[in-house]
């Protein structure tokens, strides 16, 4: 089935619901990346370690993590716009009022409530996606979605640190905290025509009941959980720390070290485009995946060797960049195949919690590695997470075409 097949007013609807849900999801990916470009700052303005500092990622995960787990079942019964303006609403108030902390431990409780915030974007945004966004369409969807939460990684520092240069962090977070009420107000505006405001787990549908120990014993979502929480690591370590690490271990200024962070995420949303392409026009989804993966960890290996020029660094963290998104869209087509009918939010919920999982152990492991200057230990650390994820994808991919057997 092509595009051409698929009424004109499907096109518009896939379009508004594919804007609105990505929008949403960059700047919840803003949100989660604002803090870090600030942390050389904090590190000197509060006279705290990188290991402190990697706490503050940890609480903001933890919280997501263990709330998003059930998010999805408030997404099943009371639909995906209300609780989207939820997260969107509390995580723009509380990275807007850190701005005016004044005392080190206040961030915590703010980012307690931001991560409670976060943790309803992917169930919230997958149930939408899945029921509103025609079949035909559906992988291009997912990477437009997975692009706009990447490039919300990667407007984060480019617009909070500037912000931070010229006018202060202070009110670099104030400002941040502006631009997701702004995005809330076209979600309430323009969201209700079309993002449902009631839930798909209806009662004559046989598995909406389903319990959720039952639903999250499902091998094939526990090995999803386990991507998820591999691949999260590892790019939750890049993400924080790389600009640390290029700056000590390959000797080069901060604004040479920034640059190969922006060639990964740019590079990443890039892939990821391509990669919704791909994922329409083929049936072997693990295979993609499982190839990205490991091209993925080969660059990074490459990286952690410390024998490139900078210049080769900068072009193969953009191909792990581009490597790991093109995986995404195909990655999101096999957890949706593993979902039940009706139960949607709850099985993104679930997996998507492994994301949080990762982020939250990441950032502890690697904040000592930097402590302690070992960086070509972070590098490598990376690789060997993007490659033990292959297997987890393989085996959920082998369980999905036994499943369709």
């Amino acid at each position: 089935m092509t595009d051409t097949a698929v009424p004109i007013s499907t096109l518009k609807r896939d379009s508004f619901v594919t804007g609105l849900i990505g929008s949403a999801h960059f700047i919840s990916h803003f949100y989660q990346l604002s803090l870090a470009p600030l942390f050389p700052v904090f590190h000197t303005y509060f006279g705290v370690s990188y290991t402190a500092l990697g706490s503050l990622v940890t609480a903001f995960y933890l919280v997501s993590g263990l709330c998003q787990a059930f998010a999805g079942i408030f997404v099943d019964k009371w639909g995906p716009r209300p609780v989207l303006l939820f997260g969107m609403m509390s995580m723009a108030t509380c990275i807007g009022l850190a701005g005016l902390v004044t005392h080190f431990w206040m961030f915590y409780p703010l980012l307690v409530l931001a991560g409670t915030g976060n943790s309803v974007f992917h169930p919230a945004d997958f149930s939408a996606l899945s029921h509103q966004v025609s079949k035909p369409r559906l992988g291009r969807a997912f990477s437009i979605h997975a692009c706009g939460g990447r490039l919300g990684y990667a407007m984060a520092p480019l617009i909070v640190g500037t912000l931070a240069t010229y006018c202060g962090w202070r009110m670099a977070l104030g400002t941040a905290g502006i631009f997701g009420w702004l995005v809330s107000l076209a979600l309430i505006r323009y969201g209700r025509d079309y993002i449902p405001d009631h839930g798909f787990g209806d009662a004559a549908n046989p598995h909406a009941s389903i319990s959720y120990s039952k639903l999250i014993a499902m091998p094939a979502l526990l090995f999803a959980f386990g991507y998820f929480f591999l691949t999260a690591a590892a790019g939750s370590a890049f993400q924080n720390f790389s600009i640390a690490a290029f700056m000590d271990y390959y000797g080069v200024s901060l604004d040479m070290a920034a640059r190969a962070l922006s060639a990964y995420l740019i590079s990443s949303a890039v892939g990821m485009l391509c990669g919704g392409v791909l994922a329409d026009h083929t049936q072997h989804h693990a295979r993609v995946a499982a190839l990205g993966l490991c091209l993925t960890a080969a660059f990074m290996a490459l990286i952690a060797s410390g024998n490139l020029s900078y210049g080769l660094v900068v072009a193969a963290a953009a191909a792990v960049g581009a490597c790991e998104g093109v995986t995404a869209p195909s990655r999101d087509i096999l957890v949706k195949g593993a979902a039940p009918p009706g139960a949607t939010g709850r099985v993104f919920g679930f997996v998507y919690s492994g994301l949080d999982a990762g982020s939250t152990v990441a950032p502890l492991v690697f904040g000592a590695l930097v402590d302690h200057h070992a960086y070509h230990a972070i590098f490598f650390g990376i690789a060997i997470l993007f490659g033990s994820a292959i297997l987890s994808v393989l085996t959920l991919g082998q369980r999905q075409t036994a499943k369709q057997a």
